[in-house]
This record gives C-alpha cells, sequence and structure tokens, in this order.
C-alpha cells in the first residue's frame, strides 16, 4: 500500500507487515459464511443467493489488528457474524501486505487507507479502485516533539522525523506556522520508538495522533504535540476502497459488505469494551497479540471513535467531495504529483448514504 503507509503504527506491527509481505502464515487470514445459506439469514432466499454467487470477498487489512475504523469494524462483523447474517463469504488477511496492489488487480475486494490524501497521492498510480466511506474529517497526523519545541517555529535549527515521505498535512502545517523548511533537517525513520523525541535523537516526529503520542502519555513522558488543526489544516481520517470493476457488477454485494461492516463499527461505537476484547483476543489467537497488546488497542480506540462520531459526513462511513475538497487542495500543492485525478473520479459517494434511513442503518429481514 504505497501511500497508505504514511499511517504509523509500531515497530512490531510493521515488522509483521514486512514479514508478511515475504511470508503470509505471519498473520493468519479469516473465512466467514460457507456455501449454504445460514439458518436465521437477515436477507430473503433471492439476496442470500445473490451474495453467494459474488464469491469470496477478500479484505487487506493494512495494519493487522489496529483499532481503527475501517478495519476493527471488519473483524468485528465477522466475529459478530453479521456476513453470515447477510450470506457473504468473507476472507480477512492481516498481513498488510500490498492492499492497495491487490485489490486494484482483482485479487482482493476491499482495503482501508489512511485518509483521502493516500487515495489521491496512489491515485495517479493506481487505476480501479474506488473510495465508498470515509470514517473522519479530522486529519489523523500530528507533529509530536520534545517539551521545549513551544511552536511548530521552533524546529528551525533543528530536526524532524518521519516515515516514507513528509505528508501533505504535515507540509501544510510547517508552511501554515511560517516555518522554514530549509532550515529543518529532515531525517527519514527507522526507529518507530516514539520515546526518540523525548531522548532528543530527533526534536520532532511527524506521527498518527492515536498512537504514538498515546503512547507516551501511558508513559508519562513530557512532549509537545502540535494537530493539523492549531494550524488550520484540515483533513480526513481513513478511507474504505473497493476493486472499481467488483462494485460496477457486484454493487448489491459491495453494499452488504459496508452495511455489515459498519453494523459492526456502530457495536464498537457504542460498547467499546466488548469490541476491543474481541479484537485483542483475535490479536491473540492469531499470534499478534504482543504487536496489538489490549491496553493499545483501547488507546488507539478511545481517540480514533471520536473521530467517526465528529465526522461532518454524519452517520459513519458517509463522505462527499465536500469533506475531500480541503485535502484535495494540500495535494495538488504539497503531493509532488503531476495530477491529481478529480475528486468525482476517485469516490462513490451513494453506497453508503443509501444504507441509512434517517439515522438508522437499514437492516434487513427476510421476509419483510
Amino acid at each position: 500500500m504505497a501511500h497508505a503507509e504514511t499511517r504509523f503504527r509500531t515497530a512490531a506491527t510493521l515488522t509483521c507487515v514486512l514479514t508478511a509481505a515475504l511470508a503470509l502464515g505471519g498473520c493468519a487470514a479469516q473465512s466467514s459464511a460457507g456455501g449454504t445459506a445460514p439458518d436465521k439469514a437477515a436477507v430473503d432466499a433471492d439476496a442470500c443467493q445473490r451474495n453467494q454467487d459474488a464469491g469470496t470477498i477478500t479484505y487487506i487489512s493494512g495494519y493487522g489488528y489496529s483499532a481503527s475504523a475501517g478495519q476493527l469494524d471488519v473483524f468485528l462483523a465477522q466475529e459478530l457474524g453479521y456476513f453470515d447474517d447477510l450470506c457473504l463469504k468473507v476472507e480477512i488477511n492481516a498481513s498488510g501486505a500490498n492492499g492497495q496492489q491487490l485489490v486494484a488487480s482483482g485479487q482482493a475486494q476491499f482495503t482501508a487507507l489512511g485518509s483521502a490524501s493516500d487515495v489521491m497521492l496512489a491515485a495517479a498510480n493506481s487505476k480501479n479502485l474506488t473510495a465508498v466511506a470515509t470514517y473522519g474529517t479530522t486529519s489523523p497526523f500530528s507533529i509530536f516533539g520534545n517539551e521545549k519545541l513551544k511552536s511548530l517555529k521552533d524546529l528551525e535549527g533543528g530536526s524532524l522525523g518521519y516515515f516514507i515521505n513528509l505528508t501533505p498535512i504535515a507540509s501544510a502545517m510547517l508552511d501554515n506556522a511560517g516555518v522554514d523548511a530549509s532550515k529543518v533537517e529532515m531525517v527519514k525513520m527507522t526507529n518507530y520508538d516514539p520515546t526518540v523525541v523525548v531522548r532528543g535523537q530527533v526534536d520532532a516526529i511527524v506521527g498518527y495522533a492515536s498512537n504514538q503520542p498515546q503512547s507516551l502519555k501511558a508513559q508519562n513522558q513530557p512532549f509537545s504535540e502540535f494537530l493539523p488543526e492549531d494550524e488550520g489544516v484540515e483533513g480526513t481520517y481513513n478511507v474504505m476502497e473497493v476493486n472499481s470493476r467488483f462494485l460496477k457488477e457486484h454493487r448489491e454485494v459491495a453494499a452488504d459488505f459496508m452495511r455489515a461492516s459498519l453494523k459492526a463499527l456502530q457495536y464498537c461505537l457504542d460498547e467499546s469494551d466488548a469490541c476491543i476484547d474481541k479484537l485483542a483476543k483475535l490479536a491473540e489467537d492469531n499470534n499478534q497479540g504482543a504487536a496489538f497488546p489490549r491496553e493499545q488497542l483501547a488507546r488507539t480506540w478511545a481517540v480514533e471513535s471520536e473521530w467517526v462520531r465528529a465526522s461532518k459526513g454524519g452517520h459513519p462511513g458517509v463522505h462527499t467531495e465536500a469533506m475531500w475538497e480541503p485535502e484535495y487542495k494540500l495535494v495538488e500543492k504539497y503531493g509532488n504529483v503531476k495530477s491529481v485525478p478529480k475528486i468525482a473520479d476517485m469516490m462513490d459517494t451513494e453506497l453508503v448514504a443509501d444504507l441509512y434511513d434517517g439515522d438508522e442503518l437499514i437492516w434487513p429481514e427476510a421476509g419483510k
């Protein structure tokens, strides 16, 4: 997932991702539903047959068992039987290896990326992908650093670490704060330990607000943090993408996949402790407990669930072109790409919106 990797997780997570690229056995795949209709399917016989005829739907989790929207809800939809209820056969690949490439090529059908800018940057080189859900209008990034930093301007003469690339969001933050980037040493990081800023190995890092800074808080480490909104920068949080050909040929099936996932997402919003318990057990059962301990998952979801609740899209997953426009401008200015496809060409705004009736997610009942 070329640009989605700008989302930062723990070193152990990345170890799983990199290892899985060589041997997928490190993060087990899981399946849901079989070849026959469950006894108490929520859908009628015709819809059940339609969903079964679509075959196996493969979802690639870019960050293992992370407690993030567009990820934990897929795991929970499987665990809670929601995919079974809709006669969907779903396989989850938690390896995180090449998710976007696999979906674009049709070897998988769904994957999640960290923000709309990730989608936009990748769209210049990837075809056959459509964004069907955006889970928030809060940028997930932050710049966190040594406590001596009182403003981003204080980075001049110091160093700023980044992973993979300096995101458009971070570039805009520096620009808006009046930072002369030529006076900041940019350091490509390989160590995901957030305490490097406390120890002064780098002055600050572009990180993920629900992860590394939360780890420092849990350790009672003193640090400074600067959020995009502090500098007037708008962004988005997490995007679900689907193979465009699959969406065209199996639109109702894709809608039911999202329906089940969103039902599970609401469960996680309403019953966060139970949700995290189930996710932590899944990670443990699939030999990823060390990478995704329960306390870390709980810290992450405590932050990210609020991003879902605060989304300008209203209902979870619903998105509009307007939600992407501020970030689109940032990608055009800071993304180092020749051209970016039109927003309308990258997203489907109706699939998820049509799953809601007023304030309620539509959940079918067979025979009604």
